[in-house]
């Protein structure tokens, strides 16, 4: 049974169950077995909830894509009676919720069986998963000696290793793409209230915040948007519509495109040997594929840097109210927190309502000049992040300065100054694993359309999963496990 789990992605799994080949149960306990053999190595399931599972297919499971596939939700966000969180912090552990949230119950009615939650940083802030709530950080199978990536750190590396062929992730900055990248996967990251968002949330970090998942293959990405999509009962705005579903769009040819692509920043830093390597391969692939293809070359006035200081300043504010919901005017004991955690607060405190709401209008103005670039384009194509996966410890988060953190030189956004560009602009983006370095990292290429244009994106993506597929390099280490330096 491990070596048949262990070949097929989520719907072939599901497609196996619906045949009588296999029994959700068996399903479940080979993913039991594997989180026991494969987790001490990386720190990625950190919740488990076996009996719930248990339960689930004994009252019987919903007839849905995913009818009888192994799940983890993130330990941030996707609220859920039966599944509790910590939030990937010392102050909320086992932290129940009262109610279910949208996405955690469109997510179920697919038939997935959850047992459990994975790693994510103290309140999804920051490029790594390195939570003192876990005891340690979250390791990838492809080299243990680094990160997995963030927010969703912990479902990277265990769809990564195999565990479980998808799981749920949620991306404020790149928190779905940075480990998808990092860890040989596919990140898709949808317009803007395309998924909902309630009820806890009417929008995310100011809107630059969604739910998603990690997967192996693109149809499972696919099928589980499709079954997520649509605003929930009163969701603020709803995304542009949908002519038809991602699994159709995945089906069409995306016709002849306008494809720019950087080999530095948007701000002219240059990039890693490595992802400039992704990118440039990317290009000439879609070039061979027919598309027209060209360097991108940034207007001067687009302002990356300002909406990065703006987001920064959202997010604290963020931080800060998430800790003050939980301490409900008790005073905060600094060591049930992140060195980070206590940065955000404090400079949350220095930003007045006036500033708030100036950072939000910097964030959409920034939103109306990526707008603009599609105009002369169909698709950006970007490494996902600066530089291979950083080295565990690289990025930990005890700094006691927030700005310095994520915006100083060496800092966050240094590492992946592409994927919160799209957050704050709301358009849809995907990181597809493509290249590898000489020393076997995943190094993801980022591929952004206009607001709206999700059904080009993944029919672009799946054109090019055809033409270049990694299924066979993720099988290479799914088949023998995490590998350490």
């Amino acid at each position: 049974m491990k070596d048949t789990y262990l070949k097929q992605d989520a719907t072939g799994l599901a497609a196996m169950v619906a045949k009588g080949e296999v029994t959700p149960d068996e399903l479940l306990e080979t993913a039991l077995a594997l989180t026991e053999d494969r987790n001490q190595a990386l720190n990625a399931v950190v919740m488990r909830h076996d009996e719930v599972a248990r339960q689930a297919i004994r009252d019987g499971l919903p007839k849905g894509p995913f009818s009888g596939v192994p799940f983890l939700l993130k330990d941030l966000g996707a609220e859920a009676r039966a599944y509790p969180t910590n939030n990937g912090s010392r102050l909320m552990l086992g932290t129940k919720s009262a109610y279910d949230s949208e996405i955690f119950l469109r997510m179920q009615a697919t038939g997935v069986v959850t047992y459990g939650r994975t790693a994510s940083p103290e309140l999804g802030v920051g490029p790594v998963t390195e939570a003192q709530a876990y005891g340690g950080p979250t390791r990838n199978p492809w080299n243990t000696g680094h990160t997995s990536g963030g927010s969703s750190g912990g479902a990277g590396a265990a769809v990564a290793a195999g565990i479980v062929p998808m799981a749920h992730g949620s991306d404020g900055g790149g928190s779905v793409r940075i480990p998808a990248s990092s860890c040989g996967l596919v990140g898709f990251k949808p317009t803007r209230a395309r998924l909902p968002d309630g009820p806890a949330a009417g929008e995310g970090w100011a809107g630059m915040a969604t739910d998603g998942v990690l997967s192996r293959s693109l149809r499972d990405t696919a099928a589980m948007l499709d079954a997520c999509t649509g605003p929930d009962l009163g969701a603020p705005y709803w995304a542009p519509p949908m002519q038809g579903t991602h699994l159709q769009a995945m089906q069409r040819d995306p016709g002849k495109l306008r494809v720019r692509y950087a080999t530095t920043t948007l701000s002219g830093v240059p990039l890693h040997p490595e992802c400039v390597a992704a990118v440039e391969k990317t290009a000439r692939l879609l070039a061979d594929l027919g598309h027209e293809v060209e360097a991108f070359r940034p207007a001067p006035d687009l302002g990356v840097e300002a909406m990065m200081l703006a987001w920064t300043q959202i997010v604290a504010c963020g931080t800060a109210l998430s800790v003050q919901s939980v301490l409900k005017g008790a005073p905060l004991d600094p060591t049930k927190v992140e060195g980070v955690t206590r940065a955000a607060i404090a400079y949350a405190a220095q930003i007045s309502g006036a500033d708030y709401l100036a950072a939000i209008e910097e964030v959409h103005g920034f939103g109306r000049r990526m707008a603009h670039v599609f105009l002369d384009c169909d698709v950006l194509l970007t490494p996902t992040l600066a530089t291979p996966p950083a080295p565990v410890g690289k990025y930990k988060p005890d700094f006691e300065d927030f700005v310095a953190y994520r915006n100083g030189p060496g800092s966050v956004f240094d590492y992946s100054p592409f994927t919160a560009i799209f957050n704050a602009s709301g358009q849809p983006a995907v990181t597809l694993p493509l290249h590898w370095s000489a020393d076997d990292l995943p190094v993801g290429v980022h591929l952004a359309t206009a607001f709206g244009e999700d059904e080009r994106l993944i029919s672009l993506s799946a054109q090019i999963e055809r033409a270049a597929p990694w299924a066979a390099k993720q099988l290479s280490l799914i088949e023998g496990g995490p590998r350490t330096p």
